[in-house]
């Protein structure tokens, strides 16, 4: 049995988005962005209550990282992970783990645009300055994609479900335009059935609306 633990378009689309690749059966059990997550029963899960956590083989894993590993090596099959002695696998390595130097940023932005709803309680310094490393990073990925269609030379893995996870929050407050490789790549990866499986029902979810501007 495998059961996933999700809050839409929170990190836990990543795995989401990863198992719907697999192709294996598992069950998804939908949490509200919330309180809830800090409940005893959430909290013997995962120590912090937060999104993902990934019921499988007797075991309960979090981290987004730690879990596309695990099943990148549970299901080797699908060919989405880069095992020991593979010429990708470094690559693969770094660009899994890059998803989340975008993803804190990312996450910086959620709570200043979405989370803090009164306006005096933002901080415009910290606005500009996310949005600017945002932008650093997509510019990062779309250097790498000169010339790939994928991150990896050896083609689609779990490292593009992983980053373009990021890159799907990200594009809430930082327009792609500047960056012609990220689009194409993003747009490859966002007509995957996977992916599309993996976005919420209509209204709802986190973002309510499609960009959020940083102050001028």
């Amino acid at each position: 049995m495998i059961r996933l633990h999700h809050a839409h378009q929170t990190r836990s689309m990543r795995s989401l988005w990863l198992l719907n690749e697999l192709g294996v059966e598992f069950e998804t059990v939908v949490h509200p962005f919330g309180k809830n997550l800090r409940a005893p029963d959430y909290l013997a899960k995962h120590p912090v209550g937060r999104v993902p956590a990934l019921e499988i083989d007797g075991k309960v894993l979090f981290e987004t990282g730690a879990i596309a590993e695990y099943l990148c090596d549970r299901f080797p099959q699908a060919g989405l992970g880069r095992v020991a002695g593979d010429e990708d696998r470094a690559d693969w390595l770094i660009w899994l783990h890059f998803a989340e130097t975008v993803a804190q940023h990312c996450a910086s932005l959620t709570q200043q645009h979405v989370m803090l709803y009164e306006p005096e309680m933002r901080s415009d310094i910290i606005m500009k300055l996310e949005a600017a490393r945002l932008g650093k990073c997509f510019g990062a990925l779309d250097q790498r994609l000169e010339g790939r269609d994928y991150l990896l030379d050896s083609g689609f893995s779990a490292v593009d479900i992983s980053c373009g996870y990021a890159v799907y929050s990200g594009v809430h407050y930082v327009r792609p335009d500047a960056y012609p490789n990220l689009v194409a790549w993003y747009d490859r990866l966002s007509a995957r059935p996977g992916f599309q499986a993996s976005l919420p029902p209509e209204g709802e979810g986190i973002y309510q609306q499609d960009f959020y501007p940083a102050p001028q």
